[in-house]
């Protein structure tokens, strides 16, 4: 599977660096390496969600317990979530941190993940949501903790958008593999 298990870890340890102690999530193909490192971290407590929507209830529950949470969805749960993040985070003021694995760009193939990528910015914006893409691993211990810091200190929900950049790691093409300009019989021997 070409998920980022290494910049998957990065994004894991960087929750925990700004005190996540509960993560939201439904199965999706970007987050798999997440969600398996927060299942087996004892740590950290995972909620499996039947609809993102459930997140948002229990990052309010959880921010009101003093304790800090992230939301991990993709572009589509992100759209399928707005009643409860405007009724219930906007509303009563709860720093939600969303982690969203931005789908439907350059290189994605699924042609169902296309639609959502497309809007989902949009619908950020309307909505007031700051975002930011995390794009480059060495970005992102800093990025999430600035993210974190707003949330806190704005009492509103952030979005961090996963690009296809950090999570996706495309397999190299054997093409590209064997430079056919060296004789066969020169490849791995020495010179």
């Amino acid at each position: 599977m070409p998920v980022s298990a290494g910049n998957s870890k990065l994004v894991y340890e960087a929750l925990l660096g700004v005190g996540v102690e509960v993560m939201t999530a439904l199965p999706e193909t970007w987050l798999v390496h997440l969600i398996r490192l927060a299942e087996d971290d004892p740590a950290m407590t995972l909620v499996r969600l039947a609809k993102e929507e459930e997140g948002v209830g229990i990052s309010t529950g959880v921010h009101l317990a003093g304790k800090r949470s992230a939301l991990l969805m993709q572009n589509h749960g992100m759209l399928q979530s707005v009643n409860g993040i405007v009724s219930c985070a906007q509303l009563y003021k709860i720093p939600l941190l969303m982690l969203i694995s931005d789908r439907g760009h350059l290189g994605e193939r699924d042609p169902w993940q296309t639609e959502g990528g497309k809007v989902t910015r949009r619908v950020l914006d309307a909505l007031g949501i700051v975002h930011v893409e995390l794009s480059a691993p060495e970005a992102v211990a800093s990025t999430v903790a600035k993210a974190m810091t707003l949330a806190q200190a704005s009492l509103s929900p952030v979005a961090l958008l996963l690009t296809r950049d950090l999570m996706w790691e495309e397999p190299a093409l054997v093409a590209e593999l064997v430079d056919t300009s060296v004789p066969a019989d020169r490849m791995g021997g020495a010179p």
